[in-house]
């Protein structure tokens, strides 16, 4: 068996807790270190299989070239960047940032695991980040939805691109497409509303805040990129192993577990109601091998001026 260094060994690409973060992505940056770090890493074979489904599908016409450096915005725990690493070979390099220390960390340790080595990882909020480095290709897998200002953090990527570097965004379309999480929302919307007060962090904009095509290419285009091109990616994705497991994804993750999440101990007594909606709610989606629901993204492209 081969033993590859610790992810625990491997020096992080900025220190930690040094990393500067623009003021008005402080309680997201907490959220995504915190409760739904989480929430994402018990969920995370039904989570990264369905990023993961788009981001091929996003990849397959376009994709960076052998030999490439890329940029991996919103790495998560990193299998993006490792995908990435192994497209562009041994001559290329991946560099995964998130502005989650936590993600950041499980990144590194995964890396080290599979011997991936033409990969490294940064702790950054790119909206305010200045990259050493110039890159070929840029690539964010959901990974753009949750700044407060992407104007200035596409900029700043468009600065680490070489002139002519290429982006691709993948960033879920509206609400109605996405069955797998509209149906629970709209259930849970029955029982809760979103609280007015909450101790709870929250994600930011949210994963829909790019949905639009106007605003995402306007979006874009106020960033400074041209050649802007838009790409619908319709899928049928895996939500859960059986209908419970399907329930307890969608009480935890989206617009629904948002709202259940933010209540907290103040939805207990109502929360086996809730669930019990879910239940009949969804049952429709179960198949013979698991529970599956229609979901929708963009894969937005662009180009770094010459």
């Amino acid at each position: 068996m081969t033993l590859c260094r610790s992810g625990r060994d491997r020096r992080l690409a900025s220190n930690m807790s040094q990393t500067r973060v623009a003021r008005e992505n402080l309680e997201a940056t907490e959220a995504w270190n915190g409760p739904l770090f989480d929430i994402w890493h018990d969920f995370q074979a039904v989570v990264v299989s369905n990023a993961r489904a788009h981001g091929d599908a996003a990849l397959v016409d376009h994709h960076p070239e052998p030999g490439d450096r890329v940029l991996d915005i919103g790495c998560g725990l990193g299998d993006s960047t490792v995908q990435l690493a192994e497209l562009v070979g041994r001559e290329g390099h991946a560099h995964g940032v998130d502005v989650a220390e936590r993600m950041i960390a499980g990144a590194q340790e995964g890396a080290a695991q599979a011997c991936v080595e033409n990969v490294s990882f940064e702790v950054a909020d790119v909206q305010v980040a200045q990259f050493a480095d110039t890159y070929d290709y840029a690539f964010a897998r959901f990974g753009t939805m949750f700044f407060a200002n992407p104007v200035a953090a596409l900029r700043n990527v468009r600065h680490a691109l070489r002139p002519g570097g290429r982006l691709n965004i993948v960033v879920w379309r509206r609400k109605l497409d996405n069955e797998w999480l509209h149906r629970a929302e709209t259930i849970v919307e029955r029982f809760l509303e979103r609280p007015e007060e909450y101790d709870e962090p929250t994600c930011g904009p949210g994963p829909f805040s790019m949905a639009n095509a106007d605003t995402v290419t306007d979006v874009l285009a106020h960033a400074g990129f041209e050649g802007l091109e838009l790409k619908r990616q319709d899928l049928l994705i895996k939500t859960g192993d059986d209908l419970e497991h399907a329930v307890d994804v969608v009480m935890s993750i989206g617009p629904a577990g948002e709202v259940l999440r933010l209540w907290g101990d103040r939805a207990d007594e109502i929360r086996p109601k809730v669930r019990a909606a879910l239940l009949e709610g969804m049952a429709d989606m179960v198949r013979d091998d698991a529970v599956y629901a229609g979901s929708s993204t963009w894969s937005v492209r662009a180009l770094a001026p010459d």
